[in-house]
C-alpha cells in the first residue's frame, strides 16, 4: 500500500514502513491542487505540523486509511472530518515526552536566571554581572496547566528539585494529582499562587487564549513558561505585561504564528526567551515519533487496532490476542443481526458474558457497530460507526455480566426496530472457532462463512426438502445446514451456507409457500 509523507521524519520510521511491504513517498511542502492529487492515491498519510489535513483533503483520500501525526499536537488535523470519512487519527504522545519536559525544566532555569540575557552582553563585551540577580527554584510554587503526559513528567523533575506544585487540568483525578505530589486547583488559584507557570495543554476551543491580560495580571510577579503550544497565551499581552514589569519573564518555545513574525513584540521584550520550537528537538525524541507513528500507520492498514488513535477504540498490545477473534464475532454477529431484521434500526445492544467481560471491550463494541451498519452504508469502520449510530439517532448500550450459563466467553448482539428485535450470540470453540451458537431462542451452532440464508417456518416434514429443491433449482448449492427448533411441531430456525448468491425469484417462492416464514439471505464478505 501507498504511504505518503508530507513532512520530514527520522529516516528510523521511513525504515519501519518499507520493512513493512509498503510503498513510501516522501513529498514536502505540498499545498492545494498538488496535495489532494499526492493524498488521492494513498493509503496512510503521515505528517508533523506543516501540513494541514482539511476537510478537502481528507475528501480527496479516497483510500485513506489512517493520518499519523508524528508529534503529540494535532491541531491541525481536522479530527471531525476524518471521524466522517472513516479515517482514523493517531498521534504519538509517548515519543517526545521526556524531551519536551527537559525543553521545559531548561527554560524554566534560563528565565529564573536571565542566562540567555546575560551570554549575548557577554558575546557584546560587557561584564553586566550586577545586572542579573537571579531566581531560586527551590522553594518556590509551580503552577502546571495541563497535567497530562508532559505536565507530569515537568512535576516530577520540578519537585525533586524542591518545588511545590499546584495544577489545574480538569480531566484528571485529584488520586492522579497526589501521587505526582501535586494539589489540583482551579484555573486562578494556580495563577495566584504559582511562582512559575508552565503550560502543557493541547490547543482545542476551550483552551485557545486560555492565558490573556487578566489571567497574566492575575498571576502577578512570576516566570510563565510554555513549550506546549502556541495560541494559548495572548502573546501581544503577555509582551506587554513582562515589558511593564507585571510579569516578571517567560521563555517561550511555540507560537500562534510560526515561525514567529518579524514584527512579534515578544521579540523586543529583553525578558521574553524564546526558541524555535525545539521542545522535540531531540535525536532521540526524533527517531521515537517517527518510529511509532510509523507501527500504528502499519497497524492500521494491516486491520489491527491502533495504539494512539484519537477517533478510534484502542486495545492494549498485550490484550490484542486475546480479543483478535472476538472481534471478527462481534461484526459478524451485527452484520446477521442487522440482515435478519431487515428493518430500520432504531437501538443496537452489546452484551458480553463470561471471560470476555473482564477485558476493555470498547473496540469489539465499535466492530459490532460496524458489523451492523456496514450492509447499510458505503463505508463504515470501527472509526465512524459510533458517530454512525449518533448520527442516525441510534441508541447504543453495552452491558457486561461475569456469569455465562454455556460458554466461556459470549457476545450477543441486538438490534431492534422497536417493533422487532433480533438477537445474535456468538462465541469461540476450541482453537479459536468462530460459531453463531444462537439467533433469538434457537440453538443453531453455525459456521459464519461467505453467503447464508437463515429461514423461519412451521416445524413440520417436507419444509426442508423443499427449501433444498427450490435452491437447486435457482443452481444453489448449500453447503451447510444448522437447524433448531422451539419445540416438535411448533416453529423452527435454519441457518443454511450457501456457495452462490440466492436470487430474488427464489426467496418469493419459499416465502409462497405458507409453512415458510421468512427467509433472508445474509453475506458477510462484501
Amino acid at each position: 500500500m501507498k504511504i505518503l509523507v508530507t513532512d520530514p521524519i527520522d529516516d528510523a520510521g521511513l525504515d519501519v514502513l518499507r520493512d513493512a511491504g509498503h510503498e513510501v513517498e516522501t513529498a514536502y511542502e505540498l499545498e492545494g491542487e498538488a496535495l489532494l492529487e499526492a493524498v488521492s492515491t494513498a493509503h496512510g498519510l503521515i505528517v508533523r505540523s506543516g501540513t494541514e489535513v482539511t476537510r478537502g483533503v481528507l475528501e480527496a483520500g479516497e483510500n485513506l486509511v489512517i493520518v499519523g501525526r508524528a508529534g503529540i499536537g494535532v491541531d491541525n488535523i481536522d479530527i471531525e472530518a476524518a471521524t466522517d470519512e472513516g479515517v482514523i487519527v493517531a498521534n504519538a504522545p509517548e515519543g517526545n515526552v521526556r524531551a519536551a519536559a527537559e525543553h521545559t525544566v531548561a527554560m524554566t532555569f534560563a528565565a529564573a536566571r536571565s542566562i540567555p540575557q546575560a551570554h549575548a552582553r557577554l558575546k557584546d563585551g560587557e561584564w553586566a554581572k550586577s545586572e542579573f540577580l537571579g531566581t531560586e527554584l527551590n522553594g518556590k510554587t509551580l503552577g502546571i496547566v495541563g497535567l497530562g503526559r508532559v505536565g507530569q513528567e515537568v512535576a516530577k523533575k520540578l519537585d525533586a528539585l524542591g518545588m511545590d506544585l499546584v495544577a489545574y487540568d480538569p480531566y484528571i483525578s485529584e488520586e492522579r494529582a497526589d501521587r505526582l505530589g501535586a494539589e489540583l486547583v482551579d484555573l486562578e488559584t494556580c495563577l495566584e499562587r504559582g511562582d512559575f507557570l508552565t503550560i502543557h495543554t493541547p490547543l482545542t476551543p476551550e483552551t485557545e487564549g486560555l492565558i490573556g491580560d487578566a489571567e497574566l495580571e492575575r498571576f502577578g510577579h512570576g516566570y510563565l513558561v510554555n513549550v506546549g503550544r502556541g495560541g494559548i497565551v495572548d502573546e501581544d499581552a503577555l509582551a506587554a505585561k513582562v515589558e511593564q514589569g507585571v510579569v516578571a519573564g517567560a521563555a517561550l518555545d511555540v507560537f500562534r504564528e510560526e515561525p514567529l513574525p518579524e514584527d512579534s513584540p515578544l521579540l523586543f521584550v529583553e525578558d521574553v526567551i524564546v526558541t524555535p520550537h525545539l521542545g522535540a528537538s531531540t535525536e532521540a525524541a526524533q527517531e521515537n515519533v517517527a518510529t511509532s507513528t510509523a507501527e500504528q500507520v502499519v497497524a492500521a492498514l494491516a486491520e489491527e487496532p491502533v495504539a494512539n488513535a484519537l477517533n478510534a477504540p484502542s486495545i492494549d498490545e498485550s490484550a490484542f490476542p486475546r480479543l483478535e477473534p472476538y472481534i471478527n464475532i462481534a461484526e459478524t454477529a451485527g452484520k446477521i443481526a442487522a440482515q435478519v431484521l431487515d428493518a430500520r434500526i432504531e437501538s443496537i445492544e452489546v452484551r458480553y458474558e463470561g471471560d470476555i467481560a473482564e477485558e476493555d471491550v470498547e473496540f469489539v463494541t465499535a466492530s459490532a457497530l460496524k458489523g451492523v451498519f456496514e450492509p447499510l452504508e458505503w463505508q463504515v469502520n470501527a472509526v465512524n460507526a459510533p458517530q454512525i449510530a449518533e448520527d442516525r439517532g441510534v441508541d447504543v448500550t453495552e452491558s457486561k455480566s461475569r456469569q455465562s450459563e454455556d460458554f466461556q466467553s459470549l457476545i450477543s448482539v441486538t438490534v431492534s426496530s422497536g417493533d422487532d428485535a433480533i438477537t445474535v450470540d456468538g462465541t469461540l470453540f476450541a482453537g479459536n472457532d468462530p460459531r453463531i451458537v444462537r439467533i433469538d431462542d434457537y440453538r443453531v451452532d453455525a459456521i459464519p462463512h461467505g453467503k447464508m440464508v437463515v429461514t423461519r417456518n412451521t416445524d413440520e416434514p417436507g419444509v426442508i426438502g423443499l427449501i433444498g429443491t427450490v435452491m437447486g433449482a435457482h443452481g444453489v448449492n448449500i453447503a451447510g445446514m444448522f437447524n433448531a427448533r422451539e419445540a416438535h411441531g411448533g416453529e423452527a430456525l435454519t441457518v443454511y451456507n450457501v456457495d452462490g448468491e440466492v436470487p430474488d425469484e427464489a426467496r418469493e417462492e419459499l416465502e409462497a409457500d405458507e409453512r415458510i416464514i421468512r427467509v433472508r439471505y445474509i453475506t458477510l464478505n462484501g
